[in-house]
């Protein structure tokens, strides 16, 4: 497959891409990611990855672009990323003990065609000590990840059980990706 663009920074967006694509670019889409008044989560996480992929894709019209977004949903509320140590750090112990929900959402655009969909995950994570939080935020992993933490890295010993796409919750249901390639 020649000609497809990333439409993200993402390390772990680009090493699972590889699995499907040998070659492609990467061109990270920067767009105002603002919830809509009254806007759910599912229609949220798709609209962001529709959204990217449209800023990219209209100015590379013969490119495959493949956009991603992935959002953490906890008691009904988004988590995005943290704003800081002390928001990650709120974040992850209002889900401890609990489960909490990851979607993501997936847009492959080429030219007028479009596909789009949407992978969501559980995830229960143990109860946490304060001590544990601050270990993990020590390592500044937390940076620029939704709900705070990545499930592949130092945040695993967090998860007690995982039910649905594990790579939704890394930010790339690959196998949805590729099954959606299929049709271009």
């Amino acid at each position: 497959m020649e000609n497809v663009i990333l439409a993200s920074q993402s390390p772990r967006r680009k090493e699972l891409l590889h699995h499907l694509v040998e070659e492609f670019r990467i061109m990270p889409a920067d767009i105002d990611e603002s919830v809509l008044a009254g806007e759910d989560p599912a229609t949220y996480v798709l609209r962001m990855a529709q959204e990217k992929g449209e800023k990219i894709a209209k100015d590379h019209r013969e490119a495959l672009v493949i956009a991603s977004d992935t959002i953490v949903i906890h008691e009904g509320q988004i988590l995005g990323k943290p704003q800081n140590r002390e928001d990650a750090f709120k974040m992850l112990q209002q889900m401890s003990g609990k489960t909490h929900h990851v979607y993501t959402g997936v847009a492959l655009q080429q030219g007028e065609k479009r596909r789009t969909a949407l992978t969501e995950a559980s995830v229960s994570f143990y109860e946490l000590t304060e001590a544990e939080i601050n270990r993990y935020l020590d390592s500044g992993e937390y940076a620029d990840k939704a709900g705070a933490y990545g499930i592949q890295g130092r945040a695993s010993v967090f998860v007690k059980a995982v039910q649905g796409d594990y790579y939704s919750i890394v930010g790339f249901p690959v196998g949805a990706v590729n099954q959606m390639l299929k049709e271009f």
